[in-house]
This record gives structure tokens, sequence and C-alpha cells, in this order.
């Protein structure tokens, strides 16, 4: 005749078995990823300075201001369409984004800013802004 066990002496799930399988996969993803940086695994003694800097920046935007009557300035200085031409070759030689700002007057022909993006395209400059104002909200 089979013995019975009474319901409470029944037990619940066994859980060794998972937690056997949890302690395993720890383990193996333990000894399996890296715990080392390879940057410094080796000693270096680095040098000190003083005042670090970075060895080359990022140049300046050049902002390029054309007046109603299309004289052109630079820097608070007028050039000529030309000279300016000029120096914008030598900046897009020395930096190849350079970046231009034009800023045209709003009351003058829209002919002197065009002019003046023609002399950018022709110099090599090909990240050129255009500015404007935002305009003021009108009262209710």
């Amino acid at each position: 005749m089979p013995l019975r066990v009474p319901p409470e002496e029944e037990s619940g799930m066994n859980l060794t078995p998972m937690i056997d399988v949890v302690m395993l996969l720890n383990i193996f993803f333990m000894v399996g990823s890296r715990l080392v940086e390879p940057e410094k695994q080796y000693e270096i003694n680095l040098p000190t300075v003083t005042d670090a800097r970075p060895l080359t920046g990022l140049p300046d935007e050049i902002i390029v201001n054309v007046k109603d009557d299309g004289t052109i300035f630079v820097k608070g200085k007028q050039v000529e369409p030309d000279q300016l031409e000029t120096n914008l070759k030598a900046a897009a030689k020395r930096y190849s984004d350079q970046i231009v700002r034009i800023r045209g007057d709003g009351e003058g022909p829209y002919q002197h800013v065009m002019s003046t993006l023609s002399l950018c395209q022709r110099a090599g400059i090909t990240r050129i802004k255009l500015d404007a104002r935002i305009e003021a909200p009108s009262a209710p």
C-alpha cells in the first residue's frame, strides 16, 4: 500500500536547479568579460606641461558686411571685391570648411549680396550663411 504524504508536508517548487543555472551564467559572463582597459596596461610616465592648448583650433567665421551702396567691409575695414576674393581663396586653402557670414543691408539692392555670394563661390567657400534679423512681433 502506497504511503501518502499529508498536504501540509508537500514541498513547493524546487528552486535549487534554477539558482545553479543563474550562478553558472554569472560566472560565465564574469570570466568572459574584459576587466582590463588596453590603454592602461603599459607603464608610461607622461610628460607634464604648464599650459596645454590644442595645436590647431577651428578658425573664426569670416563676417562680410555689404552696405546698401555695395561697399564691402571685413573686420571693420573696407575691401575691394578682388581683394575679398583673394582673401577668401587664402582662407579656403588654409581650412576647407571655412564659414563665411554675409550680412547684407536690408534696404539695399539684393544684387550686391548676390555678387558677394558669387565671390565666395569662386573662392571655393562652400559653407556660406546669410544673416537676417528676426522681426519683432506686432502688438495686437
